[in-house]
């Protein structure tokens, strides 16, 4: 008995060294490779919206774009799961100094928003893209530090947690950028709800919300290009040669698409011209143009596969800091998504966010990158643990 319980315990051993020896074998490739997918699908739609202007220089910045995320976010996967929360609070600092730095005069305003920082060679960085990412794991550990899954967060935990993400909330209204803002909101109310805090927390964040997006658009919060946007929005006919001839000329573009679409690098809008940003926060109106209905809604379903393996590794995830990781990821990206592709389609106003993985732009990039170095991070924790 004892040479077959050798021979047995030999076998598991090496089952287990197949499964979980390798960081290769461990890693989510179906994440991995439907957010590789989305990003070369951008780099197809950047180059079809820019090529006739700017030829291959967008689409080759993009393609760089995605090799540096790659990069980041592999590092973020490799760090060591439990070691993860001792970087949190120099995220959190690096976060909140940008967003400080960008508000002072060494920050650049870019289409009605001073939330940028011009660096040389024609780079830029936009410090709210990353505060995204230090918010999640900054209340990822503060509504787990010294908890279970079933315990209940203390009171002073989930006040704690609110008034730091208050500060990164707060500086990203003062830009103002109210897109970034929101995906925030959305992430902090995501995180709360699923770590278990009393509901009279989460009613009150919900009451909270609703009270500050009425003050924004009643006060002067907002510059006045926001709030035109936001007038185009309730009546799409009320200026259209002016604000509201953006939004127009994008329905006409997904309108006229199809169902197969009039054919990559053919379309009659985005190669005319008349969608403008088209490669950032319209990118969307390409595809429903030039590849249609199933080339959107591929789009659509791959932003939705990413969401559902975030999601399964949350569900998955033995430690709630992972869980709550997870769980941001997953509420940011949604609202994200859902925020751009409604804007695309009319239903939801415009803010500026971009398509994840998708639209150009660098910060936007490295940071939906980061999120799935993070994802892949409490994966391999999890792995890890179980061998």
């Amino acid at each position: 008995m004892s040479v077959v319980g050798a021979l047995l315990d030999r076998g598991t051993r090496a089952r287990r060294a197949r499964e979980h020896g390798s960081v290769l074998v461990r890693l989510d490739w179906p994440l991995l490779l439907a957010a590789l997918a989305l990003s070369l699908v951008g780099a197809l739609l950047i180059w079809s919206a820019t090529r006739r202007t700017l030829g291959d220089a967008l689409v080759t910045k993009h393609l760089v774009n995605l090799v540096i995320g790659l990069v980041l976010g592999a590092g973020v996967s490799l760090v060591d799961y439990r070691g993860l929360r001792a970087y949190v609070p120099v995220l959190y600092l690096a976060a909140v100094v940008g967003l400080v730095v960008v508000i002072t005069p060494i920050g650049s305003t870019i289409n009605g928003s001073h939330s940028w920082i011009v660096l040389p060679a024609g780079f830029s960085v936009q410090p709210s893209e990353f505060a995204k990412v230090a918010l999640v794991v900054a209340m990822a550990l503060l509504l787990s530090e010294q908890r279970d899954v079933d315990d209940t967060p203390r009171h002073a935990d989930v006040a704690l947690a609110l008034l730091v993400a208050a500060v990164p909330l707060g500086l990203v209204m003062l830009q103002p950028d109210l897109g970034s803002a929101l995906v925030l909101v959305a992430l902090l109310l995501g995180v709360v709800t699923v770590s278990g805090a009393p509901a009279r927390w989460v009613a009150g964040l919900l009451v909270v919300g609703a009270l500050g997006v009425g003050l924004a658009l009643t006060t002067g919060v907002l510059d006045g290009y926001q709030r035109d946007r936001l007038t185009a929005f309730a009546d799409p006919a009320a200026d259209p040669r002016g604000i509201g001839y953006q939004t127009r000329q994008v329905r006409i573009a997904i309108g006229g698409g199809g169902t197969w679409g009039q054919g990559l690098f053919h379309g009659a809008q985005t190669q005319g011209g008349f969608v403008p940003y088209q490669q950032t926060d319209f990118v969307f109106s390409v595809a429903g143009e030039e590849l249609g209905f199933v080339g959107a809604g591929a789009v659509v379903a791959l932003q939705a596969f990413v969401l559902w393996r975030a999601l399964l590794v949350a569900r998955r995830a033995e430690e709630l800091f992972g869980r709550l990781v997870a769980v941001g990821v997953a509420c940011w990206f949604t609202f994200q998504v859902f925020e751009n592709v409604g804007m695309n389609l009319g239903i939801m106003p415009v803010t500026g966010l971009p398509l994840p993985f998708v639209s150009y732009g660098g910060s936007s990039m490295f940071a939906s990158w980061l999120a799935i170095g993070l994802l892949q991070n409490v994966r391999l924790g999890m792995s890890a643990r179980a061998s």
